[in-house]
């Protein structure tokens, strides 16, 4: 313990790493595994396992979970005030310091059913008009007295909600900042507050990320660089939002906007450059980011995804093949397992190990000896698609290329196409394994716990975090920051701020990227008694 004298009064203060107090949203109650993994009560203990190994002691770590804003504002509340009342005098004068505290906070922010299929770790902003503050409206007006009775009842309940909201981030506020006055460190988890600047914030996936993830992967396992006007690869993007919540109220529609704006900003070249199309004209050439109502629908009605695919690729008359379709972007996995479903019964066979698979000799060897996957390079796709190309073949008879072409678009159109996802269903796992879902991405828990824990760590020593690598300044609660630059790995960013501006730390994290082994790494179970599992990779 060190001692210091100030106008005559003597203060002690531990030498120990001090306390982290965590507070998290509830998980609900889920009954089956169509679930994601990215849940806070996943999270939680690898957090505590991280403050532990960063010297935190197990007694001094304190988690609490509420299911509402208004009951998780009151918790950090009364842990406030408890932590500061516990700065009290011994029988000889000396005061006794509460240890240093670091409060890692993630607001509980009300997400519709769409956004909930991503998991817990979503980043969204938390404001007072996150509360449902719509009125309900009538198609026409009615005189009767029991409708009139429903509507006043629903415009004062939301009226109700509304001011219950806006207190909880008040209350919340106020805490936070009466915390960080007491000498208290503040770090927010994936949630920012509007208008609050904490110590630290740990951003975690957002709609615009995880969008642009999927479509960089597509355009990488397609080879979308090599590809041409004459032989276009074809792909769909299948955009789930609720339209309105129970209510009946317009739900805020900005995580579809942004996660379209991730996408486009990736394959949107392609689509101008003709190498990429749509087979259902949802998207075209001249589309813009701000088109993404062309691809989005209301998931939350029965059977809507099987709905919109089936029409996407509904056949044309004349058509005697299925229509081609390469890749299909889906978002998340509760998507993908209905994508799954719905080509699967519409007769697409294969899975994606089939696509661009890669082979090598040293591949082989090192599978054969049990030292990595088999791979191989795979044959370039024609400039010309096979049916332009025929068109221009004069030295086959017109019966035999006829026939020839007739079997070789069935195979082709009826390929099965790369599916994208996000979650890490536990139930879609099996799918990943069989190729039938190409992709799916959850967050780098233990990663990310190490980097919360080192920041809790030096935060309660008193020291600057800009020396992490995983740091970097960014805008949190309305702070701009002066300048950024890139550093090497997860594309980490950190800059220099002026001494007046409050420092506000962003932990940027990788994602972890979970793929369908190619096929051909099959024949390790040829020479080797273990499983089938799928590559794990690791991108920012």
């Amino acid at each position: 313990d060190n001692k210091t004298v100030v106008d005559g009064q003597t203060t002690v203060t531990s030498n120990s790493a001090g306390g982290v107090a965590v507070f998290t949203p509830s998980d609900g109650i889920t009954l089956n595994q169509q679930t994601p993994l990215n849940k806070w009560a996943k999270l939680v203990p690898d957090l505590a396992k991280a403050l532990a190994d960063a010297g935190f002691k197990k007694g001094d770590i304190d988690h609490t979970t509420s299911d509402s804003l208004a009951k998780q504002s009151r918790a950090i509340q009364d842990f406030v005030v408890d932590h500061l009342s516990n700065n009290t005098t011994d029988d000889s004068g000396i005061a006794i310091a509460p240890d240093n505290m670091t409060l890692l906070v993630a607001p509980v922010v009300e997400a519709d059913a769409s956004t909930r299929q991503y998991g817990d770790y979503i980043s969204q902003n938390l404001s007072t008009n996150d509360a449902t503050d719509g009125e309900a409206t009538s198609d026409g007006e009615s005189s009767e007295d029991d409708s009139s009775k429903d509507d006043s009842s629903n415009t004062e309940s939301d009226s109700t909600a509304s001011d219950e909201q806006a207190q909880a981030v008040d209350r919340l506020v106020s805490s936070l900042k009466l915390a960080k006055e007491s000498g208290m460190h503040v770090v927010l988890l994936g949630n920012s507050i509007e208008g609050y600047k904490p110590d630290a914030f740990v951003k975690f996936s957002d709609a615009q990320t995880i969008g642009k993830l999927q479509a960089e992967k597509m355009v990488s396992k397609l080879k979308l660089d090599k590809a041409s006007k004459d032989n276009p690869k074809y792909i769909e993007v299948l955009l789930p939002y609720t339209a309105v919540d129970e209510k009946g109220n317009a739900n805020d529609s900005t995580f579809a906007q942004e996660a379209f704006r991730g996408i486009w900003q990736v394959l949107g070249f392609y689509y101008q450059k003709g190498v990429v199309e749509s087979p259902s004209g949802t998207l075209d050439g001249k589309s813009t980011e701000n088109d993404w109502q062309a691809v989005a629908y209301d998931a939350a009605k029965e059977g809507s995804t099987a709905k919109v695919l089936d029409k996407r690729l509904a056949k044309t008359d004349g058509q005697s093949t299925l229509t081609r379709i390469d890749g299909i972007i889906t978002m998340n996995d509760y998507i993908a397992s209905e994508v799954v479903k719905e080509l699967d019964d519409l007769g697409y066979t294969g899975s994606a190990a089939d696509i661009n698979p890669q082979i090598t000799i040293s591949g082989i060897v090192g599978n054969i000896t049990g030292k990595k996957d088999l791979s191989r390079d795979a044959v370039p796709d024609p400039i010309k698609s096979p049916e332009n190309d025929n068109a221009n073949d004069s030295s086959s008879s017109d019966d035999d290329a006829d026939e020839d072409t007739s079997a070789s678009d069935k195979d082709r159109d009826s390929q099965w196409p790369l599916v994208t996802g996000y979650g890490a269903y536990v139930s879609n796992i099996p799918s990943i394994v069989n190729g039938k879902q190409w992709m799916t991405g959850m967050e780098d828990r233990q990663t990310i716990a190490t980097d919360i824990a080192q920041a809790c760590a030096k935060l309660n020593k008193d020291e600057a975090l800009n020396s992490m690598p995983s740091i970097r300044n960014s805008e949190v609660g309305g702070e701009d920051p002066d300048h950024q630059r890139t550093v090497a790995g997860c594309q980490r960013q950190q800059s220099q701020v002026r001494a007046d501006r409050p420092r506000i730390y962003f932990l940027g994290r990788c994602r972890s990227v979970i793929h369908t082994r190619h096929a051909a790494s099959r024949l390790r179970c040829l020479f080797r008694t273990a499983l089938f599992r799928p590559t794990i990779t690791v991108k920012s």
